[in-house]
């Protein structure tokens, strides 16, 4: 095939075909489109960003009136965060049991003021939480206090509490609180050291153990966060269930627990009184912190002051000193690639930390409002003196009296691998129970008869009308849209296209082109046009697209086995032919514009939806194609896409997914099968509590009643061949039941990971009303 370089104009001078298409201006930039592309794309979602700050504004709606009437006014925004944060589960009733054995006793030290007790207690399903309880001997018979004390990730409860090295005295918040008479509760956090395997015969990764919950917890509407406040709160439970006498409580944390205290005040107005150390800043570069702060469109209605103003007007106690250093995931295994995100924690200056306490003021006024620099006893002086309102207690000078551990046997790493067990477990239940969980969302609810059928296998079932369905598929679209994947606020702009001859083949010729996007963002792909159509024909046109590292050129003429220059097969086939760009060639720019877009409720798909909305347009002003049919035929990240693109734009008429159609929830969220990606560095893929709503059977729900087609080769690696014909059967059952069973296909061919281009091309012809030649 010949390639016509753009700037060497004496090749271009001998094709008798246009150098532009018409009503297009002249493409003259040089260079890696595909980087130049990514680089627009990240620099766009840096300015939503930096925006943020000013837009989220929109979102709240404060009455200052009273304390009531401002309670009233933020309730919303409470519910929109405990959602961000996965706290959707009921907890399980309160309690709190002393455990332990002869090596392990429960009591586990004691002083002249306090005793100390390893404890655990119920949180959800099968989830409890673990630590230690230092109760003060004696202490005060008219007022009691809980102060739940959150150590950072990788700081134990016993260091929390004096018992073990690796924290300064003064810093000993556990310690010091139950010195001064205060009940104290100390929770193990999830750690960030190595996950070790869940299953031998599975891979051991490098990902630490809060990535590791992350990631299988975040497919499915959870958040390791929002488990750690879950276990907070159902001590406060057990605490508020158990107290006879006035009572309040506390809660202080560092580092990662300075994390959890805040976002359990701002959800939880039982807490009085909170102390944050250690944690508090601009979160406008919380992308590029540990993935396990992911939290999906935090940035667009939530940086740190909005989340204290979920706590007023309760008192709150921010304490700058240094930040636990994590300069990135842990060590790759011998033999192994890193699968982990990148992600590192450091100290911000003290003037980004004030700059962001002083945005508190102007959202709404707080008593009991402190900005503390390095001190904790001042810091753990404010913070009780707002638990004891009515006390005249204070902190006493730091004591010389430590606690020793009567512990002979006590190892912390199996603590923290049950607890870790436990949340897997958790997770792992849901993902398993993810197909009721979609059904009660989606298809019982818009056809409920559906989920009734008695089992009497003589009946005869009537064909529904699609009319019986259709009218609910706008609302689901826009759930995924806007929910699950992120839709970008920014009307777009006209198509401006650029263009350039860059192809004159014997039967097509093909031109490169340019769409704007807004702002920087530009589209940019190939369209092949048959050299054989007639003035005023309008002819259908496929768009293929190209997989992950892809380029459009690799899907025309680059011989490439997995493609097949399916492109311009169908060109000679007489279809009008589209091979645009997608945002996933490069992985260190896709995933770099996923994270980010994640903070202000975006995806890279965001960007890419935007992308196709112009194509769609611009292919629809084209006198050559009929707008009504145009069809999407993509593999692998392309196949990915043909299932993203068609559900949400009406402007594709059929779609066909190649190398990628499965049982989604379980390809992101399980840690028992090898083909997750659980067990791959692939960790930007996750969306938001897409496996409680839409995997790949709902999502073919959305693109009918449109034609849909799977192609899948046996000995692709992607998924088992079960997986994909369980997850297809419910696609082919459901056009069945609308009498359009004729509709949809599923082709499997003695093959791997590529277009076989057969049936395929026949569903074309067919669907596209196109005669094969």
């Amino acid at each position: 095939m010949k390639f016509l370089i753009p700037l060497v104009f004496a090749s271009l001078a001998l094709s008798a075909e246009p150098p532009t298409l018409p009503n297009s201006q002249p493409l003259t930039v040089t260079g890696e489109l595909s980087a130049q592309m990514h680089q627009a794309a990240l620099r766009e979602m840096d300015k939503t960003i930096a925006d943020s700050v000013s837009t989220r504004a929109r979102f709240w709606k404060r009455d200052l009136s009273s304390y009531e009437a401002y309670l009233r006014s933020i309730a919303p925004n409470r519910e929109h965060f405990r959602k961000m944060i996965g706290l959707v589960d009921p907890r399980v009733p309160a309690g709190m049991e002393r455990f332990g054995d002869d090596r392990k006793p429960a009591l586990v030290a004691e002083t002249s003021r306090y005793k100390v007790y390893q404890v655990r207690w119920p949180v959800l399903d099968r989830v409890t939480g673990e630590g230690l309880l230092l109760e003060p001997i004696g202490g005060d018979a008219g007022f009691a206090v809980l102060a739940v004390v959150l150590p950072d990730a990788d700081q134990t409860p016993e260091q929390m509490a004096g018992l073990a090295p690796g924290i300064a005295p003064d810093a000993q918040l556990a310690r010091r609180l139950a010195e001064s008479g205060t009940t104290v509760l100390v929770p193990t956090l999830i750690d960030r050291s190595a996950q070790e395997s869940i299953d031998p015969a599975l891979p051991t990764p490098n990902l630490s153990h809060r990535e590791w919950i992350h990631r299988q917890a975040f497919t499915m509407g959870r958040h390791i966060i929002g488990y750690e406040v879950q276990k907070v709160l159902a001590a406060i439970d057990w605490w508020t269930s158990r107290s006879t006498k006035p009572s309040a409580v506390g809660v202080a944390g560092y580092g990662e627990g300075g994390l959890i205290a805040l976002y359990a005040a701002a959800v939880d107005e039982r807490i009085a009184s909170t102390l944050v150390s250690g944690y508090f800043k601009s979160r406008q570069q919380t992308w590029s912190e540990p993935l396990c702060r992911d939290v999906w469109g935090l940035l667009r209605e939530f940086g740190d002051a909005e989340i204290a103003s979920l706590v007023a007007p309760r008192p709150l106690v921010i304490e700058y000193r240094a930040e636990p250093k994590v300069d990135g995931p842990p060590p790759v295994p011998a033999g192994g690639k890193s699968i982990a995100a990148p992600g590192k924690l450091s100290t911000p200056e003290f003037a980004e930390v004030e700059a962001e306490f002083n945005r508190i003021a102007p959202l709404v006024p707080m008593q009991g409002l402190h900005l503390i620099r390095n001190d904790a006893t001042e810091a753990l002086s404010a913070f009780q003196g707002n638990l004891f309102p009515l006390s005249e207690k204070t902190t006493p000078p730091n004591s010389t009296e430590f606690p020793q551990d009567r512990r002979t046997a006590f190892d912390p790493k199996e603590r923290q691998a049950r607890q870790v067990r436990e949340l897997n477990d958790h997770v792992q239940l849901i993902v398993r129970d993810s197909d009721r969980t979609r059904d009660a969302f989606f298809l019982h609810k818009v056809v409920p008869d559906f989920a009734t059928i008695p089992w009497n296998y003589n009946l005869t079932f009537p064909v529904k009308s699609p009319d019986t369905f259709t009218p609910a598929i706008p609302e689901y679209r826009r759930i995924f849209w806007e929910e699950i994947l992120g839709k970008l606020d920014a009307p777009l702009p006209a198509p401006n296209p650029h263009t350039r001859l860059i192809y004159d083949e014997p039967k097509w010729t093909g031109y490169e082109v340019t769409l704007d996007t807004g702002g920087e963002g530009f589209a940019w792909g190939v369209l092949l046009l048959p050299k054989d159509l007639k003035p005023g024909e309008k002819r259908p046109v496929v768009v293929c697209q190209h997989g992950r590292h892809g380029l459009p050129k690799e899907v025309i003429d680059a011989n490439k086995p997995a493609y097949q220059n399916f492109a311009a097969r169908l060109a000679e086939q007489g279809f009008i032919v589209l091979a645009p760009h997608n945002l996933y060639q490069l992985e260190e720019n896709y995933r770099t514009l996923a994270r980010k877009g994640h903070t202000v409720k975006a995806t890279h798909w965001s960007v890419i939806l935007r992308h196709h909305q112009q194509w769609l347009a611009w292919l629809a002003s084209l006198p050559q194609v009929d707008a009504k049919r145009i069809g999407f035929y993509g593999l692998s990240f392309g196949g990915e896409s043909a299932m993203r693109l068609p559900s949400l734009l009406e402007g594709y008429a059929l779609s066909i997914c190649s190398g990628d159609f499965n049982d989604w929830t379980r390809k992101l969220a399980s840690t028992h099968d090898k083909k997750s990606f659980m067990f791959s560095d692939e960790w930007e893929i996750a969306c938001f509590d897409m496996g409680s709503t839409f995997s790949y059977a709902e999502l073919s729900y959305l693109i009918f009643p449109r034609p849909f087609m799977v192609e899948r080769g046996h000995h692709d690696g992607v998924a088992l061949d079960s997986w994909v014909a369980s997850e297809y059967a419910k696609t082919h059952w459901f056009y069945d039941q609308f009498g359009l069973g004729d509709r949809t296909a599923i082709e499997f061919f003695n093959g791997g990971h590529a277009i076989n281009g057969q049936g395929t091309f026949e569903f074309l012809h067919r669907h596209l009303n196109w005669p094969a030649r």
